[in-house]
């Protein structure tokens, strides 16, 4: 049975910023001017964030990997992955929002030295994990037609490949979700070289095993998508238990010995995550109307975009290694009462991001038909990218400081500013631009770029304002 007193403890006590009305017991608790974490330098940004890049990219490689095996053992297997691919990722990124609040608590457990609620929400978010993903595993026992059914430009062999993969791949939810948590936490609490080098070992042997199940080889049959799945299923197992044995073997900040407090400490995560779960939600309905809207243009325009996103994917993947960075920052030095260090470490943050994917946009002036080479050698998708790949180059710098932005506002708990700017953004600017550029004035995929382009700037724009007005310092979390 949970201790009572450690719960009502947890549940009473609020991590704040730097609000004047901390009561004595808050201020006690905060560690003293001497003891308050170090000034946040360009170095100490790096140091968290550069790993978190790496693991990032290394996922996109293993992803592109994945694909490129597909592709060379039937059509119809490379083409199931945008519907399987599609469908996990809305599936995934919408459920892994509850890992938003336990960065929240869990960072500003860390900055305030509060080894006791730091373990209590590691244990709290693994339960929520663990029971979330034990629903959606079961659920797709269920079967999963009715949903593959929505992607229409699937032919009968695609969609039974994309059942085949989600049928296998979805079985290991649990432990994905159990996977994001601990990966998450460890994250928060400054150690972002851990995730990164478990990450490694995990997706190697993920290769491996596509390689020997796909195609068949070293006498083992040839499953197509099923070798696929199992690949990426022993890769999540091998990433959850690695990371759950570090947590139960205890860092330095975290441990996931001890003993009550996880119910008040689950329901401060579930407040803050679930603004994060909406947004997700949205985000991933915004998505497939997205993706619709530029299948309608056609096939050429489709693989043009493809080609450019799997360009972009790229400096996406870097400009959230650093909001990983900064969300760190931000929940630890509120969690010490250093706001200013927290606003400070996030101008770094965006910074070094903004300046990375500036470098970005120069390659995309510069040599945009190489770029486009590395995924298509057909002359039409190459001319009818160039000009979307130079509306996109406009985007970097606003997307880098629009997902740094995004992170540090979670970090700081502030999941409702991020909520209202992304559906304003998402369905407002993106989706009502695209469609209106695309189809209205005809401009075909230069309209959708623009649609991206100017949802980009609109946002980074608001969340500047969001971060200038500094309310997101005297959270509660």
């Amino acid at each position: 049975m949970p201790d009572k007193s450690l719960e009502e403890e947890i549940e009473n006590r609020s991590l704040g910023g730097g609000d004047a009305s901390e009561t004595k017991a808050e201020s006690i608790l905060a560690p003293s001017d001497s003891e308050a974490l170090p000034g946040i330098t360009v170095k100490e940004v790096l140091r968290l964030a550069l790993p978190a890049v790496a693991q990032l990219m290394l996922q996109s490689l293993v992803f592109l990997a994945d694909r490129a095996m597909l592709g060379r053992y039937s059509t119809d297997s490379l083409a199931s992955m945008q519907v399987s691919a599609t469908f996990y990722w809305c599936l995934y990124s919408t459920v892994s929002a509850f890992s938003v609040g336990a960065i929240a608590l869990v960072g500003r457990a860390v900055g305030a030295r509060e080894r006791r609620l730091a373990g209590a929400a590691v244990r709290g978010s693994l339960l929520l994990a663990l029971g979330v993903g034990l629903a959606i595993a079961l659920g797709s026992t269920l079967g999963l037609k009715p949903f593959l059914a929505l992607f229409t430009f699937g032919s009968t062999g695609v969609l039974a490949d994309a059942d085949a993969y989600l049928d296998i791949l979805l079985l290991a939810m649990p432990l994905q979700l159990l996977a994001i948590i601990a990966a998450s936490v460890l994250q928060a609490s400054g150690n972002t070289k851990i995730p990164f080098i478990v990450a490694i070992f995990a997706n190697s042997i993920n290769i491996f095993i596509n390689y020997w199940l796909i195609f068949g080889n070293f006498g083992a049959p040839a499953l197509g998508v099923k070798g696929a799945a199992i690949g990426s299923v022993v890769a999540i197992a091998i990433n959850a238990t690695i990371l759950v044995a570090v947590l139960w073997r205890g860092t330095k900040a975290l441990t996931l010995l001890g003993r009550g407090g996880e119910l008040a400490a689950l329901g401060r995560i579930l407040r803050v995550s679930l603004p994060a779960f909406s947004e997700m939600l949205f985000r991933s309905i915004c998505y497939m109307v997205y993706t619709a809207i530029i299948g309608s243009i056609g096939s050429v325009a489709m693989a043009a975009y493809e080609a450019i996103i799997g360009i972009e994917i790229v400096f996406v993947e870097m400009a959230d290694g650093f909001g990983i960075a900064a969300a760190a920052i931000v929940s630890q030095q509120l969690g010490a009462h250093r706001p200013s260090s927290a606003a400070a470490g996030t101008r770094v943050a965006i910074a070094i991001a903004a300046a990375s994917l500036s470098i970005g946009s120069l390659l995309f002036f510069l040599i945009p038909d190489k770029l486009l080479g590395i995924f298509s050698r057909d002359p039409e998708i190459i001319a009818t990218g160039v000009p979307g790949l130079y509306v996109a180059a406009i985007a970097q710098p606003f997307m880098a400081v629009a997902l740094v932005l995004t992170r540090a506002l979670r970090g700081a708990g502030d999941t409702r500013s991020a909520l209202y700017i992304s559906v304003f953004g998402l369905f407002f600017i993106r989706i009502l631009g695209t469609y209106f550029f695309s189809l209205v004035l005809d401009l075909g995929l230069i309209g959708v770029w623009l649609g991206s382009t100017l949802d980009w700037i609109v946002r980074s724009g608001l969340l500047l304002l969001v971060f200038w007005r500094g309310k997101w310092q005297t959270i509660r979390v």
